[in-house]
Protein backbone atom coordinates (compact mmCIF):
# COMPACT_ATOMS: atom_id res chain seq x y z
CA UNK A 1 0.00 0.00 0.00
CA UNK A 2 1.12 3.53 -0.80
CA UNK A 3 0.79 6.32 1.79
CA UNK A 4 -2.38 8.33 1.25
CA UNK A 5 -0.62 11.68 0.79
CA UNK A 6 0.79 10.50 -2.55
CA UNK A 7 -1.29 11.27 -5.63
CA UNK A 8 -2.96 8.56 -7.70
CA UNK A 9 -0.12 9.00 -10.20
CA UNK A 10 1.99 6.80 -7.88
CA UNK A 11 0.26 3.90 -9.60
CA UNK A 12 2.27 4.73 -12.73
CA UNK A 13 5.52 3.59 -11.11
CA UNK A 14 6.76 0.38 -12.70
CA UNK A 15 10.24 -0.41 -11.30
CA UNK A 16 10.34 -2.47 -8.13
CA UNK A 17 12.84 -0.11 -6.46
CA UNK A 18 10.56 2.89 -7.09
CA UNK A 19 7.46 1.12 -5.84
CA UNK A 20 9.20 -0.19 -2.72
CA UNK A 21 10.59 3.21 -1.75
CA UNK A 22 7.28 4.99 -2.39
CA UNK A 23 5.52 2.45 -0.16
CA UNK A 24 8.03 3.10 2.63
CA UNK A 25 7.62 6.89 2.79
CA UNK A 26 6.55 8.04 6.25
CA UNK A 27 5.56 11.43 7.63
CA UNK A 28 6.08 13.19 10.95
CA UNK A 29 4.89 16.54 12.30
CA UNK A 30 8.06 18.55 12.98
CA UNK A 31 7.83 21.67 15.13
CA UNK A 32 10.23 24.45 14.08
CA UNK A 33 10.71 28.15 14.88
CA UNK A 34 9.68 28.95 11.29
CA UNK A 35 5.93 28.92 11.91
CA UNK A 36 3.53 28.34 14.79
CA UNK A 37 2.36 24.97 13.52
CA UNK A 38 4.29 21.78 12.83
CA UNK A 39 5.47 20.95 9.33
CA UNK A 40 4.36 17.51 8.20
CA UNK A 41 7.66 16.19 6.88
CA UNK A 42 8.10 13.13 4.68
CA UNK A 43 11.05 10.78 4.94
CA UNK A 44 12.23 7.20 4.59
CA UNK A 45 14.10 5.27 7.26
CA UNK A 46 15.59 1.83 6.66
CA UNK A 47 18.21 -0.31 8.38
CA UNK A 48 19.83 -0.11 11.78
CA UNK A 49 23.23 0.13 13.39
CA UNK A 50 26.33 2.16 12.65
CA UNK A 51 26.48 5.91 12.23
CA UNK A 52 23.21 7.09 10.68
CA UNK A 53 23.40 8.13 7.03
CA UNK A 54 21.16 11.03 5.99
CA UNK A 55 20.49 11.53 2.26
CA UNK A 56 19.60 14.97 0.86
CA UNK A 57 17.98 15.20 -2.59
CA UNK A 58 18.51 17.77 -5.33
CA UNK A 59 16.48 20.70 -6.68
CA UNK A 60 12.76 20.11 -7.26
CA UNK A 61 13.13 16.46 -6.32
CA UNK A 62 12.14 14.07 -3.54
CA UNK A 63 13.25 11.05 -1.53
CA UNK A 64 12.43 8.94 -4.60
CA UNK A 65 15.74 10.17 -6.00
CA UNK A 66 17.40 7.64 -3.68
CA UNK A 67 15.29 4.65 -4.70
CA UNK A 68 18.35 2.71 -5.89
CA UNK A 69 20.96 3.94 -3.40
CA UNK A 70 19.14 3.82 -0.07
CA UNK A 71 18.47 0.04 -0.02
CA UNK A 72 22.16 -0.61 -0.74
CA UNK A 73 23.24 1.52 2.22
CA UNK A 74 20.62 0.38 4.72
CA UNK A 75 21.77 -3.25 4.75
CA UNK A 76 24.69 -2.15 6.95
CA UNK A 77 23.56 1.19 8.39
CA UNK A 78 20.59 3.11 9.70
CA UNK A 79 19.78 5.17 6.61
CA UNK A 80 17.44 8.12 6.20
CA UNK A 81 16.25 10.25 3.30
CA UNK A 82 14.16 13.36 3.90
CA UNK A 83 12.14 15.71 1.72
CA UNK A 84 13.50 19.20 2.29
CA UNK A 85 11.26 22.10 3.24
CA UNK A 86 9.42 23.26 0.11
CA UNK A 87 10.27 20.12 -1.84
CA UNK A 88 9.17 16.54 -2.32
CA UNK A 89 6.08 15.53 -0.37
CA UNK A 90 6.78 17.64 2.73
CA UNK A 91 3.93 20.10 3.45
CA UNK A 92 4.27 23.56 1.94
CA UNK A 93 2.63 25.80 4.51
CA UNK A 94 1.76 29.40 3.74
CA UNK A 95 3.57 31.90 5.94
CA UNK A 96 7.03 30.32 5.57
CA UNK A 97 9.74 32.21 3.69
CA UNK A 98 11.13 29.36 1.61
CA UNK A 99 14.88 29.90 1.41
CA UNK A 100 18.17 28.13 2.17
CA UNK A 101 18.02 29.45 5.75
CA UNK A 102 14.54 28.01 6.27
CA UNK A 103 15.60 24.71 4.70
CA UNK A 104 18.54 24.16 7.06
CA UNK A 105 16.46 25.23 10.09
CA UNK A 106 13.76 22.70 9.21
CA UNK A 107 16.40 20.04 8.52
CA UNK A 108 17.99 20.64 11.93
CA UNK A 109 14.69 20.18 13.75
CA UNK A 110 13.96 17.06 11.70
CA UNK A 111 17.33 15.68 12.85
CA UNK A 112 16.77 16.83 16.44
CA UNK A 113 13.36 15.15 16.64
CA UNK A 114 14.00 11.87 14.85
CA UNK A 115 17.71 11.05 14.44
CA UNK A 116 19.29 12.69 17.49
CA UNK A 117 22.89 11.64 16.88
CA UNK A 118 25.68 12.77 14.52
CA UNK A 119 25.25 11.62 10.93
CA UNK A 120 27.09 10.96 7.72
CA UNK A 121 25.45 13.64 5.60
CA UNK A 122 25.11 12.88 1.88
CA UNK A 123 24.00 15.63 -0.50
CA UNK A 124 23.38 15.25 -4.24
CA UNK A 125 23.40 18.20 -6.66
CA UNK A 126 21.53 21.06 -4.91
CA UNK A 127 21.39 18.75 -1.90
CA UNK A 128 25.16 19.07 -1.80
CA UNK A 129 24.84 22.83 -1.35
CA UNK A 130 22.26 22.18 1.37
CA UNK A 131 24.65 19.73 3.04
CA UNK A 132 27.54 22.22 2.93
CA UNK A 133 25.38 25.00 4.39
CA UNK A 134 24.03 22.67 7.09
CA UNK A 135 27.51 21.37 7.99
CA UNK A 136 28.90 24.88 8.37
CA UNK A 137 25.95 25.95 10.55
CA UNK A 138 25.56 22.78 12.66
CA UNK A 139 29.02 21.15 12.64
CA UNK A 140 28.21 19.12 15.74
CA UNK A 141 25.49 17.24 13.81
CA UNK A 142 27.70 16.09 10.93
CA UNK A 143 30.33 13.41 11.58
CA UNK A 144 31.33 13.07 7.90
CA UNK A 145 30.22 14.70 4.66
CA UNK A 146 29.61 13.19 1.22
CA UNK A 147 29.04 15.39 -1.83
CA UNK A 148 27.65 13.82 -5.01
CA UNK A 149 28.06 16.08 -8.09
CA UNK A 150 27.39 18.95 -5.73
CA UNK A 151 26.12 22.43 -6.41
CA UNK A 152 27.58 25.26 -4.34
CA UNK A 153 30.28 26.84 -6.46
CA UNK A 154 27.95 28.58 -8.90
CA UNK A 155 25.36 31.29 -8.20
CA UNK A 156 21.62 30.99 -7.73
CA UNK A 157 19.05 30.03 -10.32
CA UNK A 158 18.71 32.25 -13.42
CA UNK A 159 14.96 31.67 -13.06
CA UNK A 160 14.99 34.13 -10.15
CA UNK A 161 15.02 36.96 -12.70
CA UNK A 162 11.62 35.77 -13.96
CA UNK A 163 9.96 35.41 -10.59
CA UNK A 164 7.43 38.20 -10.79
CA UNK A 165 3.80 37.96 -12.00
CA UNK A 166 2.84 36.57 -14.45
CA UNK A 167 6.24 35.17 -15.38
CA UNK A 168 6.71 33.43 -12.02
CA UNK A 169 3.73 31.16 -12.64
CA UNK A 170 4.71 30.64 -16.27
CA UNK A 171 8.24 29.66 -15.24
CA UNK A 172 6.97 26.99 -12.87
CA UNK A 173 4.48 25.82 -15.49
CA UNK A 174 7.44 25.37 -17.82
CA UNK A 175 9.26 23.29 -15.17
CA UNK A 176 6.17 21.14 -14.64
CA UNK A 177 5.93 20.25 -18.34
CA UNK A 178 6.71 16.55 -18.59
CA UNK A 179 8.50 16.91 -21.92
CA UNK A 180 10.78 19.55 -20.39
CA UNK A 181 11.46 17.31 -17.40
CA UNK A 182 12.20 14.37 -19.69
CA UNK A 183 14.79 16.42 -21.61
CA UNK A 184 16.45 17.49 -18.36
CA UNK A 185 16.44 13.88 -17.17
CA UNK A 186 18.18 12.74 -20.34
CA UNK A 187 20.91 15.34 -19.86
CA UNK A 188 21.43 14.03 -16.33
CA UNK A 189 22.33 10.50 -17.43
CA UNK A 190 25.17 9.23 -19.59
CA UNK A 191 23.20 6.02 -20.13
CA UNK A 192 20.12 7.41 -21.87
CA UNK A 193 18.10 4.24 -21.31
CA UNK A 194 17.87 5.19 -17.62
CA UNK A 195 15.73 8.22 -18.52
CA UNK A 196 12.76 5.87 -18.51
CA UNK A 197 9.03 6.37 -18.05
CA UNK A 198 9.46 5.21 -14.46
CA UNK A 199 12.25 7.76 -13.87
CA UNK A 200 9.99 10.50 -15.24
CA UNK A 201 7.16 9.38 -12.96
CA UNK A 202 9.48 9.46 -9.94
CA UNK A 203 10.69 12.92 -10.83
CA UNK A 204 7.21 14.33 -11.36
CA UNK A 205 5.12 12.70 -8.63
CA UNK A 206 5.63 15.54 -6.14
CA UNK A 207 4.29 18.09 -8.64
CA UNK A 208 0.81 17.08 -7.53
CA UNK A 209 1.42 18.29 -3.98
CA UNK A 210 -0.57 21.36 -2.81
CA UNK A 211 1.23 24.72 -3.24
CA UNK A 212 4.07 23.24 -5.31
CA UNK A 213 4.06 26.31 -7.58
CA UNK A 214 4.02 28.81 -4.73
CA UNK A 215 6.84 27.21 -2.75
CA UNK A 216 9.06 26.83 -5.81
CA UNK A 217 8.46 30.47 -6.75
CA UNK A 218 9.28 31.61 -3.21
CA UNK A 219 12.47 29.55 -3.02
CA UNK A 220 13.67 30.77 -6.41
CA UNK A 221 12.86 34.39 -5.51
CA UNK A 222 15.05 33.98 -2.42
CA UNK A 223 17.99 33.49 -4.77
CA UNK A 224 18.49 29.85 -3.85
CA UNK A 225 22.00 28.77 -2.93
CA UNK A 226 24.56 31.43 -3.74
CA UNK A 227 28.11 30.38 -4.55
CA UNK A 228 30.05 29.58 -1.41
CA UNK A 229 33.35 31.40 -1.13
CA UNK A 230 36.44 29.20 -1.02
CA UNK A 231 37.31 30.72 2.36
CA UNK A 232 33.93 29.64 3.71
CA UNK A 233 34.14 26.10 2.33
CA UNK A 234 37.63 25.74 3.76
CA UNK A 235 36.05 25.95 7.22
CA UNK A 236 34.59 22.46 6.80
CA UNK A 237 36.53 20.35 9.29
CA UNK A 238 34.81 17.02 8.65
CA UNK A 239 36.31 14.31 6.50
CA UNK A 240 34.62 14.79 3.14
CA UNK A 241 34.13 12.38 0.25
CA UNK A 242 33.50 13.98 -3.15
CA UNK A 243 31.89 11.62 -5.68
CA UNK A 244 31.60 12.93 -9.24
CA UNK A 245 30.35 11.45 -12.51
CA UNK A 246 33.08 11.74 -15.11
CA UNK A 247 30.53 12.68 -17.80
CA UNK A 248 28.42 15.22 -15.85
CA UNK A 249 26.71 17.49 -18.40
CA UNK A 250 24.67 19.40 -15.81
CA UNK A 251 27.48 20.89 -13.70
CA UNK A 252 30.46 19.72 -15.73
CA UNK A 253 33.55 18.32 -14.03
CA UNK A 254 35.60 21.40 -13.13
CA UNK A 255 33.86 21.95 -9.79
CA UNK A 256 34.92 18.51 -8.56
CA UNK A 257 38.55 19.62 -8.45
CA UNK A 258 37.59 23.01 -7.05
CA UNK A 259 35.79 21.34 -4.13
CA UNK A 260 38.79 19.08 -3.62
CA UNK A 261 41.10 22.11 -3.36
CA UNK A 262 38.75 24.06 -1.11
CA UNK A 263 37.80 21.42 1.47
CA UNK A 264 40.85 20.59 3.63
CA UNK A 265 40.14 16.95 4.55
CA UNK A 266 38.61 15.77 1.30
CA UNK A 267 38.98 12.88 -1.13
CA UNK A 268 37.77 13.02 -4.72
CA UNK A 269 36.56 9.85 -6.45
CA UNK A 270 35.49 9.87 -10.09
CA UNK A 271 32.55 7.62 -10.96
CA UNK A 272 33.32 6.23 -14.40
CA UNK A 273 30.82 6.13 -17.30
CA UNK A 274 28.42 8.27 -15.32
CA UNK A 275 26.60 11.57 -15.68
CA UNK A 276 25.21 13.92 -13.02
CA UNK A 277 23.40 11.21 -11.05
CA UNK A 278 25.82 8.55 -9.76
CA UNK A 279 23.32 7.45 -7.10
CA UNK A 280 20.89 6.50 -9.88
CA UNK A 281 23.24 5.59 -12.72
CA UNK A 282 25.94 3.71 -10.74
CA UNK A 283 24.23 3.00 -7.38
CA UNK A 284 26.30 -0.07 -6.44
CA UNK A 285 29.61 1.74 -6.97
CA UNK A 286 28.32 4.88 -5.25
CA UNK A 287 27.04 2.90 -2.26
CA UNK A 288 30.31 1.00 -1.89
CA UNK A 289 32.34 4.21 -1.81
CA UNK A 290 30.05 5.64 0.89
CA UNK A 291 30.16 2.45 2.95
CA UNK A 292 33.96 2.30 2.67
CA UNK A 293 34.10 5.94 3.82
CA UNK A 294 32.04 5.41 7.01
Amino acid sequence: MFPNFLSKAVGQLTESASIALAQSIQSSAIATPLINQPVTTTYVKQGSGGTPILLIHGFDSSVLEFRRLLPLLSGDNETWAVDLLGFGFTDRLSGIAYSPTAIKTHLYYFWKNLIKQPVILVGASMGGATAIDFTLTYPEVVKKLVLIDSAGLAGGSPLSKLMFPPFDYLATQFLSNLKVRERVSRIGYKNQSLASVDALSCGALHLQMPSWHQALIAFTKSGGYSAFRFKKISQIVQQTLILWGDSDKILGTRDAMRFKRAIPHSTLVWIQDCGHLPHLEQPQITAQHILDFR
